[in-house]
């Protein structure tokens, strides 16, 4: 039997442990959701670095108990326009190298803007507490997780000549084995600075000009000016009604308007009606998804450069037309070229109801491999979202900010009770964030049960180029022989496999009861007490 852990004064559930950990020791101190979350962020940009890292990018969805919930964007713009790198006769943004490395992390910046709220929330808890463990980890070290060991075995041959990378990751030339015990220290000092200097020194203090030295070091285009120059952005979330629910995501330039089409427009087809890991409801799930995923490929960019606004895009008539398009016997065929991506999805909710959903990413794998000498710093490759090609809505130019698959959702039904859910996994999120959505408040199921069950995924993720329906091996093969028979090109996978992401859910009740999920695909865990 699945069990959930249960609590009532506060719960986190994030990819790490670690992490997990880190986020429940501030709640047992009387920190609050958005305190507890920024432990668990700076942890998983130490324990975790081969998905994320202060050299990235966050979004964050936060709502204070009976209170509107609130977004903050921590995206950083581009450095440069896309004429540099034609002039030097380069066609395509490389995906590794300093090259790669050319928009500014925006994640430190969300967390400065997050703890702001905090304190309007009665947070009390100093900076220096609330990154204590990470300083811990990369001083001390951590236990290279059996996730980073594969991973970085796989890229090694990719990434040991990046700057910085194999003086960092690698042992003699070598992966480390899961066990094998990692230490960051200049990252640690970095975190130090962080402390000294508050979060704002990042972009515009003393660590500020040593991060844009490291950066001219290495041959990167963000210089002292792009970081000066970067802004959080904060606001109202998007939000569409889905039958007693109504579910909060990260605005453009994330794909956040994708997941609620998505939910949307499943739940137009009935699926509600149908167990969820049956071949009618899983074929109108994936249906829906590939309407949105056309929708996101088509029109989605920089939300100053949008022709259109994203709430138009969840217009009650638009969704019906989406809907109507679908074929609920016969699937549409699928070879969109899709998005990849590695990622940390984690949330919160304190004993008070304030609730918390962050994502947080260097992109790929280990972001564009490079290692900043100085600070230790991983740096994103977030921008080799933009084209180079002069028509295409996601041309590259100077502050322009990339495109996302980044999206932290937030559900309050209409029962009282509220839920942060969410996954890492590229083009997986929506379709991950679909499936627990449906399984927990369409088909009442446990959120552990609902995070454990076997998952499907159409397309490209992080780690798998094919285009293919995936489902794990643990369905009933009859389930995959209809939904081939259905026009799916089916594939199987493993039985708990990776590249399904790694998922998370909490839910707090209307009576104050906390439960949560973690996903056994990964390395992390709920925390409750």
């Amino acid at each position: 039997m699945i069990h959930t852990p249960r609590a009532r004064r506060g719960m986190v559930v994030a990819p790490h442990s670690l992490a997990s950990e880190a986020g429940l020791r501030v709640l047992r101190e009387g920190g609050n959701a958005i305190e507890a979350a920024v432990a668990v962020a700076s942890t998983l940009a130490v324990v975790y670095p081969h998905m994320t890292g202060i050299g990235g990018d966050a979004f964050w969805l936060t709502k204070p108990a009976g209170g509107p919930v609130r977004y903050i964007g921590g995206c950083g713009a581009a450095s440069l326009d896309r004429d540099e790198y034609v002039r030097r006769g380069v066609g395509v943004i490389p995906t590794r190298g300093p090259d790669a490395a050319l928009t500014v992390a925006g994640a430190v910046s969300s967390w400065e803007e997050a703890l702001g709220n905090a304190r309007a929330w009665g947070g009390r808890l100093p900076l220096e507490r609330l990154l204590e463990e990470a300083i811990h980890h990369a001083e001390a070290g951590y236990p290279v997780t059996a996730s980073q060991s594969a991973v970085t075995a796989d890229r090694r041959d990719e990434l040991s000549a990046v700057s910085g990378f194999a003086e960092t990751f690698l042992d003699a030339g070598v992966h480390r084995p899961a066990g094998a015990i990692e230490t960051q220290p200049r990252l640690a000092t970095t975190l130090r600075r962080l402390v000294d200097e508050g979060l704002d020194g990042f972009y515009r203090g003393e660590l500020a000009r040593s991060i844009a030295a490291d950066l001219e070091r290495v041959g990167s285009p963000v210089g002292i000016e792009a970081l000066m120059a970067h802004q959080v952005e904060v606001g109202e979330p998007l939000a569409c009604r889905v039958g007693a629910a109504m579910v909060y995501n990260s605005r453009p330039p994330t794909q956040g308007v994708v997941s609620l089409i998505i939910l949307a427009v499943a739940e137009r087809l009935g699926v509600a009606d149908w167990p969820v890991d049956s071949p009618e409801a899983i074929h109108r799930l994936v249906e829906a998804t590939k309407r949105a995923f056309r929708v996101r490929d088509e029109l989605l960019t920089d939300p100053r450069d949008m022709e259109i606004s994203p709430e138009s895009l969840l217009d009650p008539d638009f969704l019906n037309e989406l809907a109507h398009e679908i074929d609920q016997e016969r699937a549409q065929p699928w070879s969109e070229p899709g998005e990849p991506g590695d990622t940390t999805w984690f949330g919160v909710i304190d004993g008070q109801g304030n609730a918390v959903s962050v994502i947080q990413s260097i992109y790929h794998e280990y972001g564009s491999g490079v290692v900043l000498p100085e600070t230790g710093i991983t740096w994103q490759n977030r921008g080799v979202a933009f084209s180079l090609a002069p028509d295409s809505p996601r041309v590259l130019r100077k502050g322009r900010r990339p495109f996302h698959t980044l999206n932290p959702p937030l559900a309050c039904l209409d029962d009282g009770r509220t839920l942060v859910f969410g996954t890492m996994g590229g083009d997986g999120q929506p379709q991950t964030q679909a499936a627990l959505f449906a399984r927990h408040v369409w088909r009442d199921i446990e959120p552990q049960a609902a995070v454990t069950a076997p998952r499907w995924l159409l397309g490209r993720t992080w780690g798998n180029p094919s285009t293919s329906l995936k489902l794990e091996a643990r369905f009933d093969p009859a389930i995959a022989a209809r939904l081939g028979d259905m026009g799916h090109a089916v594939e199987a996978v493993a039985d708990y496999d990776e590249m399904m992401g790694h998922a998370g859910l909490i839910v707090r009740s209307s009576d104050g009861v906390l439960a949560g999920g973690v996903d056994p695909r990964g390395n992390g865990s709920v925390a409750g007490f």
